[in-house]
């Protein structure tokens, strides 16, 4: 349970709240006074520090100041007064996270400090698992310790030994390639090679030779015999990208080729056996395609023995620490300063918090190594990452991912989804705090869990 130091001169009120957070499992300390306060947080391991900041001797301001002098990560809430308006402000001038005008509902409060809790362990789980991400939370070079990461683990572990076709689909920069690396070097034919071909790099006739290879004199400029990609995979793995860019014309041979295993090369007529297994990746819903006639059903069939699906980045929010500080060591040596990066301070970690990742993890993976380049410090700090990252402190409600033609019912319900998820993260998944924080029963919350499979 997290310990959350409550610092008040008036005598019964941090009783009271004490007992109010108990209530949503935390563990509450008191102290009547800011020296009390200093003498806490040097002894004992403070998660929090709620404080009013109108109080005799030293005041909440100057306890701010020393708790960051002291442990500058401690996310520090200032309680306040309507006649202290100014010093609140000054408190977040200063460094605190935010403030609660006195008197507060307790919801309010509450809700305050399941976030700057769960943006605080993305702090304190960047500098302490770096280990834990090569081992306990990684499969391969893929990074994730959600439930759809575990999932995603357990299809590649049941599916790699096989000969299955295997579809993998996700958003752009969600990871597909790797995904198909770790079939690979997981499967019987790691020894041999995996071969990836980006189906909407070439024109189509381009295309063609590049899969299927020609024969010398094929067409213009074929001044040699050329192997495509279908042989040179011949015992490993083919690696098909963006395979909802296919033209229509290649479909129908990579139709063939699956159903027979034997191709011609361009220009040629002698059949050729292959034995590879196919990994193919997309962004597109390959069954929408087929209705709109741009993929081939038969193929989409063959394609999809086995679908693994990747989920984006804003989805799984949880394993942004363990990215964090997996890209930090990876590009940690890149920094011109000898200094390493040790982590993210709070108000970075609030901004990879909140942001919605349209890139997902590719764009995480860009704003890390750009950070350390540009970091003068032991921690990023918001400063150090893009600008538009930093326009995300109060972000736009994130309907990437919703069609555009999508009625109003079926939107609002894929908002509320994200919000139950969302408000599942902040409360580490205790239902109770969850229901307080969006504002309904606990039974009602319980309801929509089941209702989305999130239970």
């Amino acid at each position: 349970m997290e310990k959350i130091l409550i610092v008040d001169d008036e005598k019964n009120y941090p009783t009271i709240l004490g007992e109010v957070l108990k209530e949503e499992g935390y563990t509450p300390v008191t102290a009547s006074s800011a020296l009390m306060a200093l003498d806490i947080l040097n002894d004992d391991c403070i998660d929090l520090v709620l404080s009013d900041v109108n109080m005799p001797g030293m005041d909440g301001i100057e306890l701010l100041e020393k708790i960051k002098e002291i442990t500058p990560n401690t996310p520090v809430i200032v309680m306040t007064a309507y006649g202290s308006v100014e010093k609140a402000v000054d408190a977040m001038h200063k460094g605190a996270y935010t403030y609660i005008l006195k008197p507060f509902e307790n919801d309010t409060l509450v809700a305050h400090i399941a976030k700057a809790i769960s943006i605080q362990k993305i702090v304190q789980e960047n500098c302490t698992l770096r280990d834990a991400v090569t081992s306990a939370y990684s499969f391969g070079k893929i990074i994730g310790k959600s439930k759809p990461m575990q999932d995603l683990y357990e299809i590649i572990t049941k599916t790699a030994p096989t000969r299955a076709n295997i579809l993998i689909q996700g958003e752009s920069g969600t990871g597909k390639e790797l995904v198909a690396k770790s079939i690979h070097y997981n499967s019987p034919r790691k020894a041999k090679p995996l071969i990836a071909v980006n189906s909407s790099a070439f024109a189509e006739s381009l295309l063609e030779s590049e899969l299927f290879g020609h024969e010398k004199g094929a067409f213009t400029g074929a001044a040699a015999m050329r192997k495509g990609r279908f042989e040179m995979a011949d015992q490993g793995t083919l690696f098909l990208d963006e395979i909802g860019e296919l033209p229509m014309g290649i479909q129908v041979k990579l139709l063939r080729v699956l159903q027979e295993r034997t191709f011609e090369r361009v220009g040629g007529n002698t059949p050729i056996v292959v034995d590879f297994r196919l990994i193919a990746a997309t962004n597109k819903d390959l069954e929408h395609e087929v209705k709109k006639g741009r993929f081939r059903e038969d193929l989409f069939y063959r394609l999809n023995v086995v679908k693994a699906e990747i989920p984006p980045l804003r989805e799984r929010q949880e394993d942004i620490p363990l990215l964090i500080s997996h890209f930090i060591e990876r590009y940690g040596n890149e920094r011109k300063s000898a200094r390493p990066v040790l982590g993210v301070n709070h108000d970075a970690a609030q901004l990879f918090f909140d942001y919605p990742w349209p890139g997902n993890v590719r764009e995480l993976e860009n704003a890390i190594e750009r950070a350390v380049i540009l970091s003068s410090g032991d921690y990023i700090t918001a400063a150090d990452l893009p600008a538009k990252m930093r326009q995300a402190m109060s972000p736009p409600l994130h309907l990437d991912g919703i069609p555009e033609n999508a009625g109003l019912s079926e939107t609002l319900t894929a908002v509320e989804k994200r919000m139950i998820q969302r408000a599942m993260m902040l409360t580490d998944n205790v239902q109770t705090r969850a229901a307080k924080l969006l504002g309904i029963g606990k039974s009602g919350l319980n309801q929509k869990l089941k209702k989305y499979g999130l239970g």
